[in-house]
């Protein structure tokens, strides 16, 4: 009988290539992964890892095996939602991320709503970025990730996975009260051709967006500081140090000596939340988007207000 355990640890080397790179996605040492792979060709009586210069690859019988075992957890997954869904119970466990604006805006109304409609649904939620999050929901780690992409950069989406609207963020420009353009009642980004940026880390997606979306418009962005969350960005803002995108979601309440302006352009993130396809039917899934999707529809009446 082949162990279920086992076959998840094959899964994730085979996902991520390498034993370090399962360990840390199946949170556990890359001992017990070495361990757990010895046991499972003991099973199959086959080898299955070989070594692959300072590492190892998959063996022709263990990549045949990964496949199985791919579809066999991705069935384990359906039985149990199919089982929730029976039930009709929204119970059980539910572990959610979200980028830490989303976690900030949405969350605390949401997933205090859904704890009040659903008493016996246990929620563990956490800050991740985008890319983690949906990585975190393929590999199992996660139920769901509330995620993001722009209005004109859509963020890669992977197959297998199911996705539902929460929101549309507005976005502004904050700048320093005494900065040139501060009275103005909108601004474009071109305005800002000289000015330094305040923007996320190097490599995230958000920042790969404000250069994208900048070089578009024929400008090489000055990038001054970096910092992953809004508060910190909009504190340097405060200082003096720069101007830097302000989605609406998250940003509350604003630092004294900070304006924000709208851009003519309308900048706008989509805010929507992912899960696997072969979950789609557990009730939890389903409570949580529409938890989610009532605070982002409350959230967007009022920017339009």
């Amino acid at each position: 009988m082949l162990n279920l355990e086992r076959l998840r640890v094959l899964d994730a080397l085979a996902r991520y290539g390498s034993v370090s790179g399962a360990a840390d996605a199946l949170h556990v040492t890359t001992s017990a992964v070495s361990q757990q792979m010895a046991k499972l060709e003991r099973e199959v009586a086959q080898q299955l890892l070989a070594k692959h210069g300072r590492g190892v690859r998959l063996t022709d019988a263990g990549r045949l095996l990964a496949e199985h075992a791919a579809r066999i957890l991705s069935q384990v997954e359906l039985a149990q939602s199919d089982l929730e869904a029976q039930r009709g119970q929204v119970v059980g466990e539910l572990r959610i991320s979200a980028f830490p604006t989303a976690a900030r805006g949405l969350f605390p109304a949401a997933l205090s709503g859904l704890r009040d409609e659903h008493p016996q649904l246990r929620v563990r939620s956490q800050e991740l970025e985008p890319e983690a999050g949906v990585a975190g929901v393929l590999r199992g780690d996660l139920d769901m990730a509330v995620v993001l992409d722009w209005y004109n950069k859509p963020m890669p989406m992977p197959d297998g996975l199911v996705k539902a609207s929460i929101m549309d963020d507005p976005a502004d420009i904050a700048m320093p009260l005494r900065h040139p353009l501060a009275n103005r009642s909108e601004v474009g980004l071109e305005d800002f051709a000289d000015d330094e940026w305040i923007t996320w880390g190097e490599g995230e997606f958000c920042h790969e967006w404000l250069l994208f979306t900048l070089r578009a418009k024929g400008i090489e962005p000055q990038i001054g500081h970096r910092a992953a969350e809004t508060h910190t960005q909009l504190g340097l803002v405060a200082a003096g140090l720069g101007v830097c995108v302000a989605p609406l979601l998250g940003r509350h309440p604003m630092p004294e000596g900070v304006v924000t302006v709208p851009v003519r352009q309308k900048v706008r993130r989509h805010v929507y939340v992912v899960w696997r396809a072969d979950a789609d039917r557990r009730p939890s899934i389903r409570a949580a988007v529409r938890a989610l999707q009532k605070v982002g529809a409350d959230l967007g009446r009022l920017s339009d207000g």
